[in-house]
């Protein structure tokens, strides 16, 4: 089926994004957007909702939606901070709503899970672990990005130091290093049994100006696993043109 049929037919890419506060989710959704402004918020009747109405609120429903890409459809949670029993029982419940709808314009499309690599939540939480290994997610795909990977480079430039490596040194390879630890360290170890991965994930550093979105929007394509939903997704996204190449080549 043609893209723009398929657009005209199922209307928007729906995303659930989640993740802690401060974990990066509002940069990596306007690098997507390719924009530096904040989305519009809609409520479930399709109203729009003033941030002053959302102080203190927080409801998973809500659609934000940016005017330099309206073809996303984002929902967000909050994560599973300590004792977040609610959020997770909320997030739950939203999969399994979404994944009954008859329509494919209102099921949820994929996941992205934002997990912040600074110090102070450098490991995954309770909440976290619980979902990855308890909340069924179907045939909706979860994609799992790790934000702030800068925060590693302090580590990894110490050890240099210590390996012996003189200042400049530490300073130019701590990011490789920083890669090299991250892959064999506990998160992926707990994400992936590396014997029957075959594609571990890639590095994207998107908390600066000219931040690569291209390694998310593969990984995120590769893992649909529907056609239609697959180049729905595709001709939606409008920051990375070789991949629109490739799917139009392939199909």
């Amino acid at each position: 089926m043609d893209p723009s049929k398929i657009r005209e037919k199922i209307g928007r890419f729906r995303i659930l994004v989640i993740g802690r506060a401060n974990a990066g989710k509002t940069t990596i959704l306007q690098r997507v957007c390719n924009t530096r402004e904040n989305p519009e918020i809609y409520n479930s009747d399709g109203e729009k909702v003033s941030i002053t109405m959302l102080c203190g609120e927080h409801d998973i429903e809500n659609e934000m939606i940016f005017r330099s890409n309206p073809g996303f459809v984002f929902h967000d949670s909050r994560g599973f901070e300590a004792g977040g029993e609610s959020e997770f029982d909320k997030v739950k419940a939203f999969i399994a709503s979404r994944s009954k709808k008859t329509k494919l314009r209102d099921r949820l499309h994929a996941i992205w899970y934002c997990i912040p690599m600074d110090e102070e939540s450098r490991s995954f939480t309770k909440g976290e672990i619980k979902f990855f290994s308890q909340c069924n997610t179907g045939s909706i795909p979860v994609i799992v990005l790790f934000t702030k990977f800068d925060a590693l480079y302090d580590g990894a430039y110490g050890q240099l130091k210590s390996e012996g490596a003189s200042m400049e040194e530490a300073e130019e390879q701590a990011p490789k290093r920083a890669e090299d630890l991250f892959a064999i360290g506990s998160q992926l170890k707990f994400l992936y049994n590396p014997k029957d991965i075959g594609r571990p994930p890639k590095m994207s550093y998107m908390d600066k100006d000219d931040a690569d979105c291209g390694p998310l929007m593969e990984r995120t394509a590769a893992t649909l696993g529907d056609e239609v939903v697959e180049q729905l997704f595709v001709s939606t996204q409008q920051i990375n043109l070789e991949l629109c190449i490739k799917y139009a080549v392939e199909r």
